[in-house]
């Protein structure tokens, strides 16, 4: 089997509501699959992040159970036929799949085929670490090591430099090129709307707003919906 992996800068862009941007690449992610397991835990209110999405998927068709009602989320896991990982504060939502022991089900279930569709945060730990996030460490996880479904990190609602803004602070293209300078790892940003499809060992942008592709030593590379990546970074079957 191939990887399915579906990476989601944000649930929610610009003028639509919750998922509606992404619908279409959800269902061709998901394909036949009628129920989804679903990792609430990058928010504090589960029950609340449950229903929410319960209700937005059950408009697509699917049944969605969430890992955190589960007696055992690592065996939920393992049995599932999809899972989305939803967004909010990375930092929290590694913290508790690793305490959960769901971090190495969940790898091995999606090499095995399994379809993955993570949103924000649940696009950062996808990724070979979550050093790249935007959120605060609310939390302190064991590790920052992420799932490494892909071999290179993702930086979600990614914007671009302004040059008429009179802020003083860092700008994103400034962070990441601090985190190139002490990590070889590159970095795939995505703007709000854009998202990444790997499948049967391609990596392609999808979405309205594309991305950047930032790696140490080398100008950052305009990203474009409908361009692949898997020529540049390594793609694992």
């Amino acid at each position: 089997m191939t990887r399915r992996i579906l990476l989601v800068s944000s649930s929610t862009c610009h003028p639509t509501a919750y998922l509606d941007h992404a619908e279409e690449e959800i269902r061709r992610a998901l394909g036949p699959i009628g129920r989804v397991l679903f990792l609430p835990w990058a928010l504090f209110d589960r029950d609340a992040y449950a229903a929410k999405v319960r209700e937005r998927f059950g408009r697509m068709g699917y049944e969605v159970e969430s890992a955190h009602r589960t007696p055992c989320p690592a065996r939920a896991v393992e049995e599932a036929e999809a899972v989305f990982v939803g967004g909010g504060n990375t930092f929290r939502l590694l913290k508790n799949i690793d305490e959960l022991d769901v971090i190495e089900p969940l790898r091995r279930r999606v090499r095995e085929g399994m379809p993955y569709v993570g949103t924000s945060a649940g696009s950062n730990v996808a990724g070979a670490t979550i050093g790249t996030t935007n959120d605060m460490p609310i939390v302190q996880p064991r590790s920052f090591s992420g799932l490494a479904l892909v071999p290179f990190n993702i930086n979600p609602h990614y914007r671009d430099p302004d040059p008429a803004s009179t802020h003083k602070g860092e700008t994103r293209d400034e962070r990441i090129a601090q985190f190139l300078e002490e990590n070889e790892i590159p970095v795939l940003a995505l703007r709000e709307g854009a998202m990444l499809r790997v499948e049967e060992g391609r990596a392609t942008i999808e979405g309205r707003t594309g991305g950047r592709l930032f790696r140490r030593g080398r100008p950052a590379l305009e990203l474009a919906t409908g361009d692949r990546i898997d020529g540049l970074v390594d793609i694992p079957e």
